[in-house]
């Protein structure tokens, strides 16, 4: 067999790939583009890939393609139709990144209630060796406690995320965007009802029809003021024009770990803000846990050991 590894870079530089070596040739790429792929994939049987799109053209051009394995979970970026023409298997990995991107969405939230990056900022500046008191809070602290927490998406992460908010005290409730998740163990309500009463809203939801654009101008006017807007999903599913505008109007905070251009566009809406510290983002790193990617890359070996066992 011979296997193609399309974008190894975005698995880390640390990441232990060799074990793709025991399923036969394989060829590692750091990255790969749209103009590059026919070329590397002419030959391969299996390729790997997290973000480069593999379209009808590309599989058309690659006669013994016969196993697509995606290092991630959703699968947008592949033709999924042109796929099932040519018999060519399709494998994802599911569940691999739960607790990371859970993790994440309290790292984005407690960094706009407490502003660790704030205060360590003025200790290691100096000012803490120039203040007259043994105190600094010019930049108010919030607790999540009490909080009323809503959440977007109620699959396996918005479960997770919903578990451990009420363990730091959050009042949870959740808006199902699909309808089918449910339980029982939390209350389920309307969207708008959900955008105008929570103090924190985070997002654990695919992009698809129904979330591509979910909050927009109307949605966002909704919010409470001040609450905190959180999107660990998919980028596309906020409005970013819209919320630049509620961000500099001072109506709210937001933490992103998703654009709906990745990487960020030098014209990216939210690139320059008028009120900086009302924004915390991170370059689509929530699934990327040491762990997360660990898990990811043993299950990408089950998924090609079990095709080869058919």
């Amino acid at each position: 067999m011979k296997l193609v590894v399309l974008d190894a870079k975005t698995l880390g530089k640390d990441a232990e790939l060799s074990g793709f070596k025991k399923y036969g040739e394989v060829t590692f790429y750091k990255n790969t583009t749209q103009e590059d792929i026919i070329e590397r994939l002419k030959d391969a049987d299996i390729a790997i890939s997290n973000k480069v799109k593999i379209n009808k053209k590309t599989m058309e051009s690659c006669p013994n393609l016969k196993l697509i394995c995606i290092t991630a979970t959703g699968m947008d970026i592949i033709d999924l139709e042109a796929a099932k023409k040519r018999d060519i298997e399709v494998k994802n990995v599911a569940g691999y990144s739960t607790h990371s991107v859970a993790q994440h969405t309290f790292a984005l939230v407690l960094e706009l209630l407490t502003h660790v990056s704030y205060y360590d900022k003025f200790v290691k500046d100096g000012g803490w060796i120039k203040s007259a008191i043994f105190t600094h809070i010019d930049n108010p602290i919030r607790e999540i406690y009490g909080k009323k927490w809503g959440i977007i998406g109620f699959g396996a992460i918005g479960k997770e995320v919903a578990k451990i908010a009420q363990a730091f005290g959050a009042d949870v409730w959740y808006y199902s965007t699909s309808g089918k998740n449910q339980d029982n163990k939390f209350p389920n309500t309307s969207l708008e009802e959900l955008l105008s009463k929570s103090d924190i809203v985070s997002i654990h939801a695919p992009k698809n029809d129904k979330t591509r654009g979910l909050i927009g101008k109307k949605e966002l006017d909704l919010m409470k003021k001040d609450a905190l807007l959180i999107n660990v999903g998919r980028g596309g599913i906020i409005d970013e024009v819209a919320l630049k505008d509620a961000l500099e109007n001072e109506q709210i905070y937001a933490g992103l770990d998703v654009l709906e251009i990745e990487p960020m566009s030098p014209n990216a809406p939210l690139k320059d803000l008028k009120f900086k510290d009302r924004l915390v983002i991170t370059p689509h790193v929530a699934w990327a846990s040491i762990e997360a990617r660990k898990t990811l890359i043993e299950k990408t070996y089950k998924n090609i050991e079990d095709f080869l066992q058919k």
